[in-house]
């Protein structure tokens, strides 16, 4: 970004120390709103850091924590198991219409 935007905001993005912290703060919140890219060229790395950001950090926690939300609720399920069998059901009482069809 420094590269890309220092000639049109030497003040803003002063040093590449500089637009590193300008991009940390990208990606971890949502920016303190004083500083932005504001050629075309800035605005389309500043787009695709935040994107690249979202792909990284986002998406991955929401399926690592869906994962662990579903080990907990397989771990508090209730057990049924097959009286003619004795092998454990994973389906909730409510949609088994006969409990001998799994044996």
């Amino acid at each position: 970004m420094y590269f890309v935007e220092n000639e049109a905001q030497p003040n803003a993005f002063s040093s590449i120390p500089a637009s590193m912290w300008w991009g940390v703060a990208t990606l971890t919140t949502v920016g303190y709103g004083d500083v932005y890219p504001i050629t075309p060229l800035g605005k389309l790395l500043g787009a695709i850091i935040a994107l690249l950001g979202i792909g990284t950090v986002a998406v991955p926690a929401g399926i690592i924590t869906s994962g662990f939300a579903e080990k907990i609720q397989k771990k508090h399920r209730k057990r049924i198991t097959c009286p003619h069998c004795g092998k454990d059901i994973d389906e909730p009482r409510e949609k088994l219409p006969g409990i001998k069809q799994y044996c």
